[in-house]
Order: structure tokens, then C-alpha cells, then sequence
């Protein structure tokens, strides 16, 4: 079953995961809804197109990756202003409860677990986007 692309305007979402095929799966996914999708294979990658000057709307992570992992990676993003208010998702094969409420208690803004439910998925991703922006100029009363 397809689904038509929603209202919502299209997002900048960066994700990040070592993994290709789920990298492919993820980007496909959220391509398929509309948003733009970056890449990164791992969380130095993911702050170097930060320090470029990308500006994603939301972030997706996974935890274990080589380089730099999603925990290293989050509390660098909390700990630097210019990243304040970014809302930032946990994507990892991790089920135990526990992660669960690690990821959270790191700074995570939510946790998803793999594998992920490709009908499902966005959804549950956009549920995390912060709301749209109204235009400039535009007539907000």
C-alpha cells in the first residue's frame, strides 16, 4: 500500500547510519514522502556537514557506528547552541528497555527500534519534525 505524500511541507532530514542497505531503506523511505534526504556514514561525517552549513530539520541516528558513534554524536549536538532545538532520533537494532531509556537520558528526542515497519516509518519520523513555519509575510491571525 502506497501512500500519497502528506500536507506536511518536505523536511531536511540528515541521516546517519554505517550501515548501506539500511541508509538506502531509510533515504528511500523518506525521498518516497517528499523531505530531502542527507547521508552521513557516521557522527563525523554528520557534524562535518553541520560545520558546512547544512541545517537539517531532524536528525536520525543510529547508535553503533565506527569513527563516531550516535552517543558521541548527540552529546556533541546538545553541548553546541548552534544545534539547540534540533530534534534528534535514535535508530538502532538495540531492543533491550534499557536502551531504550539510555538513548533518552543521553539527550535523544526519541528512539526507534530496527527493524523498522517501512509503512509505519514515516509517520513515526514526521511525529518528530518540529511544526511547519508559517511564511514570511505570511498572516499568522
Amino acid at each position: 500500500m502506497t501512500r500519497a505524500p502528506t500536507a506536511r511541507p518536505p523536511a531536511r532530514i540528515l541521516v546517519v547510519e554505517d550501515n548501506a542497505p539500511n541508509l538506502a531503506l531509510v533515504g528511500y523511505l523518506l525521498a518516497h514522502r517528499g523531505h530531502t534526504v542527507l547521508t552521513a556514514r557516521h557522527g563525523a561525517e554528520a557534524l562535518a556537514l553541520l560545520e558546512a552549513g547544512e541545517r537539517p530539520d531532524l536528525v536520525i541516528s543510529d547508535l553503533q557506528m565506527p569513527v563516531l558513534d550516535g552517543y558521541a554524536l548527540i552529546e556533541r549536538l546538545r553541548a553546541d547552541p548552534r544545534h539547540a532545538g534540533l530534534p534528534v532520533i535514535a535508530l538502532t537494532a538495540f531492543s533491550m528497555p534499557n536502551d531504550r531509556l539510555d538513548a533518552l537520558d543521553a539527550g535523544f528526542d526519541g528512539y526507534l527500534s530496527k527493524p523498522i515497519e517501512p509503512e509505519q516509518f514515516v509517520d513515526q519520523v514526521e511525529a518528530f519534525l518540529p511544526p511547519p513555519r508559517p511564511a514570511p509575510g505570511a498572516d499568522v491571525g
